[in-house]
């Protein structure tokens, strides 16, 4: 396989039965190959992206001072600013490698009730609020607007995601509609020194949950996906045609027909233009916390035991020195 395929969804989302399953059956051939695709006709607005990205780039060339000022206070909550060097998400996958060369913005849910779902002590786990930075001004309606489009549009592909899998369309409805996901507004900075041996801006690693959506610049030192004859393939990307690539858990949801493949964000060249920093914006949608996965039944004898969403999620996060959102 030479790249990955892009698909256009215009025709599921414009489109009857037959245009669903014809884009359905295309999801299932990119996933079953290499666990990455791209989209085109999605239906979010170039605008709602640019506006985004336009406020996180704006964010990221404030001073660290003004930055760090918008760190979570308990260390190790998914919210807020993160600087460069705290993470390695090799780790993960029990890999080893340096710290990632990234500084991040974590967001979590934006629509949170006071439905018990979200306020008992599980949910709470999981449902932190939100810490918006002082400036710039509009980063925060941005980011949640954003969050709520991209919310809509996985569970669009999790229907997708169920013809493909000869489950009933509305399958994955009930089990990710409350996603306990994120978002992560990720910066490469250019690169002053040389990185360490072995040390890149995103270490390789799987994602964890069902669906992630990336919205990317096409700049050098970018996304590479690991083939199935091992090689490092390039990724092309784009703000506004979406790279989807499926994580741990979806794999275990289709008895690993799916893969959930490892990728990583390589080092820019080391001299020229060509070393500017990078912007990416990743959507990740975690299965509900109380969702069950078990290996659907048509796709034949399970070969995993079934696991709660949300705990496998704390193990994960445990290894790259993360924990769910603390009880307020």
């Amino acid at each position: 396989m030479s790249g990955i395929p892009v698909i256009d969804l215009a025709s599921a989302r414009g489109g009857g039965r037959a245009g669903r399953l014809a884009v359905a059956q295309a999801i299932d051939a990119a996933c079953r190959e290499i666990g990455f695709f791209a989209i085109t006709g999605h239906g979010v607005s170039d605008a709602l992206v640019e506006h985004l990205r336009r406020c996180a780039h704006e964010f990221f060339a404030l001073p660290l001072a003004d930055k760090l000022a918008a760190r979570h206070p308990v260390p190790g909550t998914n919210r807020g600013y993160h600087p460069v060097g705290g993470e390695t998400l090799a780790t993960a996958n029990d890999g080893a490698a340096p710290p990632d060369l990234k500084e991040f913005f974590h967001v979590g849910p934006v629509d949170v009730s006071g439905d018990a779902y979200y306020t008992q002590p599980r949910g709470r786990r999981h449902f932190e609020p939100n810490l918006w930075p002082a400036a710039p001004a509009g980063f925060a309606p941005a980011a949640t607007a954003y969050y709520r489009a991209l919310s809509g549009l996985v569970v669009f592909l999790m229907r997708l995601a169920a013809l493909a899998l000869d489950t009933a369309e509305g399958f994955f409805d009930d089990k990710v509609d409350r996603s306990v996901g994120t978002m992560r507004l990720n910066y490469y900075p250019a690169q002053a020194v040389p990185p360490e041996p072995g040390q890149l801006r995103a270490s390789a690693h799987t994602d964890y949950g069902g669906f992630t959506i990336l919205s990317g610049e096409d700049v050098p030192g970018g996304l590479q996906v690991r083939t199935r004859d091992q090689r490092w393939i390039d990724v092309p990307t784009s703000p506004t045609t979406f790279v989807v690539n499926i994580g741990d858990l979806l794999m275990r949801w289709t008895n690993d027909r799916w893969l959930s493949n490892l990728h990583r964000v390589v080092n820019p060249p080391t001299t020229g233009a060509a070393s500017a920093a990078r912007l990416s914006i990743a959507f990740f949608n975690h299965p509900n916390y109380d969702a069950l996965i078990e290996c659907l039944p048509s796709q034949g004898a399970p070969r995993h035991a079934p696991v709660l969403s949300g705990e496998y999620r704390d193990l994960k996060y445990a290894k790259t020195g993360f924990t769910a959102a603390r009880a307020g």
